[in-house]
C-alpha cells in the first residue's frame, strides 16, 4: 500500500475516533442536561393548566378547551386530568410517540425518555384533580441530530482539507525518492544520473548523498574500465601517428570480407605508398615526413565521413605505405576513388608539404568472397608495380580475371524493384545461443535472401551493394521488418533483425517504421533491432532516435561493436539489451593473448552495467571455449548454425 493511501487511511481513523468520542461526551453531557430541560418544560405545563383549571374546575367544557390548547402549543406525549376521588379520568390527549427527520437507530442510541410532571387542581382546600403532563422529546432528538450532522460534516470537511494538502505535503516531501527510483532504473538502463538539487529534510538528504556518491562511483568504475578497453584496442589495432587501424586489423577485416557467408560481397582493396620515403626524411626532416604521413591519413579518414562510407576501413601498414579495404565499391566508383585521392596528393605537394613528384603511387584491386587474402595481396604489390613504371599515371586499377558476365545496374535495378515490389524475399534465421550453454538460444538473427527471375535465392552480399547504391536501403529495411512481423504473428520465438544507417537518417522512413512497431505492440518482447557500430548517426540524433524506439517496446542491440569503443560512455544511455563484438576481435583469439585482454576488457566494462557481450562470427571450438572462459553471455557464428530457412 502506498503512502498517500496509508496516510488517507490513518486520516479517516484518527476523524472517525475523534468524532466518536467527541460525540459520545457531547451526548452524555446533552443528555442529563435536556432530560433535566424535559422535566422542567413538563412540570411548568402542569403548573400553569393546574392554576388555569382551579377556577374552571366544574366546568368539563372548559376543561376541555383549556387542555387542547396546552397541548396543541407545545411538545407533549400526553396531557391528562384525573379525578383524585375515583381516579377516573376526566380529559386526556394524546400524541404518537414518532419521531420525524430523525433516524431510528440515532434514537435508540441516545435513549431520551420522556419526562413527565403533575400538578393539583384545588376547590377551595379540597384537592379535586390532578394534571399528569408527559413532555415530547422530538424536538431535543432533532436538535442532538442537527449538531451531530453538523459535527460531521466539519470533521468531513477537515478531514478532506487534511487529506489534500497531507497529499501535496507528501507528495513534495517525497520528490527525491521519485528521482531516486528514476536514478535506480537509470542505473538498470546503462545511464548514470545525479541528483543536483538536495531536499530540505535531512534524512531525505543523507540518502539522496549516498545514492549520487553510489553512481558517481559507478561512473567511474565504468569509464576506468571503458579507459582501458580502448587504450587496449589502440595499441592492438590503431596506429599511433595516424589513428588509423594498422595492418594487424586491415588483415582481420579483409579476411572477413574474403568469409563466404550471407552478408559477404565483393568489393576493392587500394594500396597507397609513399615516394622514396627514406629520401624524404632525409631531405625534410623526420618532423616535415610525419607530416606528410598524417596528411596522407587524415585524407583517408577524410574519404570516410560520408555515412554511405561508414563501412570502409583506412589503414596505416607500416612506414608510408597506407591501405584502404572498401568493401561493396564497383570498378567504376574504385576508378573515380583514386583519381579522387591523386588530385588531393597532388595539392598536398602542390602546398609544399612534398617536393617529390609524385607524391605516392596507388593500386587498386578488386576482391570476391572464397579467394585467398595472399592472392589478393599478391595483385596489389603487382598493381602497385606497374604504377611505378607509368609517372604519368600515379595508380593503377589491375583488371579483374574474372571474366564470368555480370548483370549491369538496369538488370540490377528490375529484379530488385520487382523483388521488393511484389515482396519476393525469403527469411533466413541464424541461431545466437548461451555461451555457457549452447542448448539455450537467446535469439534467431534474421536474414534475407531475394528471388531472382528465375527464382533462385540471392545471398545479402550479392544484392545490398545494389540496394546502397541504388538508395533503397531504408525501403529493404522496411520490406523486411513487414515480413519478419507477419512471421512472429504465426511463430512466437525472439528474433532480432538490423536496420541499416540509411534508415536511420531517413526521417520519413523512420517514421513509418515507429508506426509499424507501434501498431503491434504484443510483438515487442519478441524482437530486437539492432544497428551497425559503423553506421551510427551522431550522438544527440542517436539518443532521439533510441528513445523513440524503446517507447514503442522494442528492444535496441548494437552489433559489429569493438572499433569505436571510446563513444561506449554515449552508448550507455541509449538502453541496449545487448552487444555484439565484432567477429575480427574475435579471430583466432585463442592464440592471441592481446585479443583476450581487449575482450576481457570489454566485459569487465560491460558487466559493471549489466550489458550483455554476444561474440559474432565464431568459427572454431578453440573460439568458443575462450570466449566462454571470458565469461561472454551469447555466441553466434557457423560453429553454432548456419543462417537456415523455418
Amino acid at each position: 500500500m502506498s503512502l498517500r493511501k496509508q496516510l488517507f487511511l490513518a486520516i479517516c481513523l484518527f476523524l472517525l475516533v475523534a468524532f466518536s468520542g467527541s460525540f459520545f461526551v457531547g451526548l452524555e453531557s446533552s443528555r442529563d442536561q435536556t432530560l433535566g430541560q424535559l422535566r422542567s418544560h413538563a412540570q411548568d405545563a402542569a403548573t400553569a393548566l393546574g392554576l388555569s383549571l382551579t377556577a374552571q374546575i366544574d366546568d368539563p367544557a372548559m376543561i376541555e378547551l383549556m387542555v387542547s390548547s396546552i397541548f396543541d402549543s407545545g411538545y407533549f406525549n400526553s396531557i391528562r386530568v384525573v379525578n383524585i376521588v375515583d381516579e377516573q379520568v376526566l380529559v386526556e390527549r394524546n400524541a404518537p410517540a414518532q419521531i420525524e427527520a430523525v433516524p431510528g437507530w440515532f434514537v435508540n442510541l441516545v435513549n431520551l425518555r420522556p419526562e413527565a410532571g403533575d400538578a393539583l387542581i384545588m376547590r377551595g382546600w379540597e384537592q379535586v384533580a390532578r394534571v399528569e403532563v408527559s413532555s415530547n422529546p422530538q424536538f431535543a432528538l432533532a436538535k442532538l441530530w442537527d449538531s451531530a450532522l453538523g459535527s460531521l460534516i466539519w470533521l468531513l470537511l477537515c478531514g478532506l482539507l487534511s487529506a489534500a494538502f497531507g497529499g501535496w505535503l507528501l507528495r513534495r516531501q517525497l520528490r527525491p525518492l521519485d528521482k531516486m527510483v528514476k536514478q535506480a532504473e537509470a542505473i538498470s538502463k546503462r545511464e548514470f544520473l545525479s541528483l543536483p538539487k538536495l531536499p530540505r529534510t535531512p534524512e531525505l538528504r543523507r540518502v539522496v548523498l549516498a545514492m549520487n556518491q553510489m553512481v558517481e562511483k559507478l561512473k567511474a568504475l565504468f569509464t576506468e574500465e571503458a579507459t582501458r578497453s580502448e587504450k587496449l584496442r589502440a595499441a592492438s589495432y590503431q596506429d599511433s601517428l595516424t589513428g588509423l587501424a594498422n595492418r594487424r586489423l586491415l588483415d582481420e577485416q579483409l579476411a572477413d570480407q574474403l568469409l563466404i557467408s550471407e552478408q559477404s560481397s565483393d568489393g576493392h582493396l587500394l594500396m597507397l605508398r609513399i615516394n622514396d620515403l627514406i629520401g624524404l626524411n632525409q631531405r625534410l626532416g623526420g618532423q616535415r615526413t610525419d607530416a606528410l604521413i598524417s596528411a596522407v591519413g587524415e585524407l583517408l579518414k577524410h574519404l570516410t565521413e560520408l555515412p554511405e562510407r561508414r563501412t570502409w576501413l583506412p589503414a596505416r601498414n607500416r612506414g608510408g605505405e597506407f591501405s584502404l579495404l572498401t568493401p561493396s565499391l564497383d570498378s567504376a566508383d574504385a576508378v573515380r576513388l583514386a583519381c579522387e585521392i591523386s588530385a588531393t596528393l597532388e595539392n598536398l605537394r602542390l602546398t609544399g608539404v612534398s617536393d617529390c613528384m609524385p607524391v605516392a603511387h596507388l593500386g587498386i584491386v578488386a576482391y570476391h568472397p572464397g579467394e585467398p587474402a595472399s592472392h589478393v595481396l599478391l595483385r596489389l604489390d603487382q598493381a602497385l608495380t606497374q604504377a611505378r613504371q607509368h609517372p604519368e599515371r600515379p595508380w593503377i586499377h589491375l583488371a579483374d580475371c574474372d571474366t564470368s558476365p555480370t548483370p549491369s545496374q538496369h538488370d540490377w535495378r528490375n529484379w530488385i524493384d520487382d523483388a521488393l515490389t511484389h515482396g519476393k524475399m525469403q527469411l533466413y534465421f541464424q541461431p545466437v545461443v548461451q555461451c555457457a550453454d549452447t542448448s539455450q538460444v537467446l535469439h534467431h538473427k534474421v536474414l534475407a535472401r531475394l528471388l531472382d527471375p528465375q527464382g533462385e535465392a540471392i545471398a545479402a552480399g550479392h544484392f545490398l551493394p545494389w540496394i546502397e547504391r541504388l538508395g533503397w536501403s531504408a525501403r529493404f529495411d522496411l520490406a523486411m521488418l513487414e515480413a519478419t512481423l507477419d512471421y512472429l504473428v504465426a511463430n512466437r520465438w525472439p528474433l532480432a533483425l538490423s536496420l541499416s544507417g540509411s534508415t536511420l537518417r531517413d526521417h520519413t522512413q523512420l517514421q513509418q517504421i515507429l508506426e509499424l512497431l507501434q501498431s503491434l505492440p504484443e510483438l515487442a518482447p519478441l524482437l530486437t533491432l539492432e544497428i551497425d557500430e559503423r553506421q551510427l548517426p551522431p550522438p544527440e540524433e542517436l539518443q532521439r532516435l533510441s528513445h523513440s524506439l524503446v517507447n514503442t517496446g522494442y528492444h535496441i542491440g548494437l552489433q559489429h561493436f569493438g572499433g569505436s569503443f571510446s563513444q561506449i560512455g554515449n552508448l550507455t544511455q541509449l538502453g541496449l539489451a545487448y552487444l555484439k563484438i565484432d567477429g575480427a576481435y574475435i579471430r583466432a583469439i585463442d592464440q592471441f593473448s592481446d585479443k583476450r585482454l581487449f575482450i576481457d576488457a570489454i566485459f569487465r566494462a560491460t558487466n559493471s552495467i549489466d550489458l550483455p557481450l554476444i561474440a559474432e562470427m565464431v568459427e572454431t571450438q578453440g573460439e568458443l571455449e575462450t570466449i566462454r572462459e571470458l565469461g561472454v553471455f551469447g555466441v553466434m557464428g557457423r560453429l553454432i548454425g548456419p543462417p537456415e530457412p523455418m
